[in-house]
């Protein structure tokens, strides 16, 4: 008796971007009908974070580079691009762009001397340089120190539309994330993607067939940082601050729990990561710092029973990647 093939089952690749695309229109209907069910700020902030966490994956779940300091990035990028804003009087889109262009520039510093080390030296290679720029924060006038820079105006997009409405602000930054989260996805689904995979999994021999490796690596960092650049610029229009705590080691630490939770090398899970740690923050925002002694727990919980994370757990149960 002759047995029927499911089609699919011979191409792997094809039941991929089958679930992927699948997870994606999910994803973009879900963001587009949240807003009239909760609260757009909070769906916003979250969506900021959640391009943060996929910018730090790329790093640590496609190059194997874990990074204790990607707030330098984040936070940097938050306060220029408020200074811009508050004080240049740029419009949002180049201020966007100024905090942007200010992560890829430490992004590019900053990975220059980090890529020289590898394992735990690159992470404290990056965690000290994030520290360094953290007490500079700390000291400078134009960050307003432990006040941050406050009343950031949103301004008009283009000089059109005005960004004080709440629907228009959440538009632009769910259009700033799709557009963070699918240059991501192709930088993964590149043949450049497929090189910094092999170099997670086997620098000696990426490196025997002819490619520099460094340079890889270098690359994926900037492109890291000027992702998480992204994120952190806009955070700072949305919610119309930039503050210490967002170029503080703990930022660092929350993005490592973010990638954990929702699934270390996957594409979706940072995201989901994102939402779920931020959510568990809005909800148990009255006990206080317990909230981190609860996200402790949660790391730890990870690291022992579910290392895939969420989405990890999921595609492994059903057989897919995502």
């Amino acid at each position: 008796m002759e047995r029927v093939v499911d089609p699919l089952a011979k191409k792997p690749s094809a039941l991929r971007a089958y679930s992927e695309t699948i997870a994606f229109v999910v994803m973009v209907v879900a963001l587009g009908v949240a807003p009239f069910f909760t609260y757009p700020l909070f769906l916003m902030q979250a969506m900021c974070f959640a391009l943060f966490a996929c910018a730090f994956n790329l790093l640590i779940g496609y190059v194997g580079l874990l990074s204790f300091g990607h707030a330098l990035y984040f936070g940097w990028a938050s306060y220029l691009s408020a200074y811009a804003a508050k004080v240049w009087g740029l419009t949002p889109e180049l201020a966007i762009l100024t905090g942007t262009a200010t992560a890829a520039i430490c992004g590019l510093l900053a990975g220059s001397l980090a890529i020289r080390r590898q394992g735990i030296y690159f992470a404290m290679i990056t965690l000290a340089l994030a520290q360094m720029m953290y007490f500079f924060a700390l000291q400078a006038k134009f960050t307003g120190g432990e006040d941050g820079i406050q009343a950031v105006p949103r301004g008009y997009l283009f000089g059109l539309i005005d960004l004080r409405n709440e629907m228009a602000m959440y538009a632009v930054v769910l259009v700033i994330f799709l557009a963070g989260f699918t240059f991501i996805y192709r930088i993964i689904h590149s043949p450049f993607g497929e090189v910094l995979k092999a170099i997670r999994e086997n620098e000696a021999r990426a490196t025997s067939l002819g490619y520099k490796t460094d340079r890889y690596k270098l690359v994926a960092f900037v492109l890291s940082a000027t992702l998480a650049g992204v994120a952190g610029a806009t955070k700072a229009i949305v919610l119309q601050l930039a503050s210490l705590t967002d170029v503080n080691w703990p930022m660092s630490g929350e993005v490592v729990l973010m990638t954990l939770v929702g699934g270390l090398g996957t594409i979706f899970g940072p995201m989901v990561g994102a939402f779920v740690i931020l959510v568990m923050q809005f909800k148990l925002a009255p006990i206080g710092e317990w909230v981190l002694v609860i996200q402790g727990a949660i790391f730890v919980a990870c690291v022992l029973l579910f290392r895939r994370g969420i989405v990890g757990e999921l595609a492994n149960k059903l057989r897919i990647r995502l």
